[in-house]
């Protein structure tokens, strides 16, 4: 499955069905950049277990502060459209496939 890029318009019915990871980043960010090749990594590994969205925080501050973002990257694990689990800061893939797994 493919990381999908959401916006406040679109993030809803993104993450309303399954196991999703909601990223949250900005362009400028250092940690976000380091990231991404791991997110890839693991929408590659994981393929339809679990659904990547990226929301980009300053074109879409709505979201972000619906979900009381305050650092990047914030790594939301929602499931069905509700939060069960965060991460925020850089993370390495294992642990982030150990907090899907916790979910699934």
């Amino acid at each position: 499955m493919a990381i999908t890029n959401v916006t406040d318009a679109t993030f809803t019915d993104e993450t309303s069905k399954g196991l999703v990871l909601a990223d949250f980043w900005a362009t400028w960010c250092g940690p976000c950049k380091m990231i991404a090749p791991v997110l890839e990594e693991l929408d590659s590994d994981m393929g339809d277990q679990v659904k990547i969205v990226k929301l980009d925080v300053d074109e879409n501050q709505e979201t972000a502060g619906k979900y009381g973002v305050m650092s990047i990257p914030t790594l939301l694990v929602m499931k069905d459209g509700e939060v069960v689990d965060q991460a925020v800061g850089f993370q390495p893939k294992e642990a982030l496939a150990e907090l899907l797994k916790k979910h699934q």
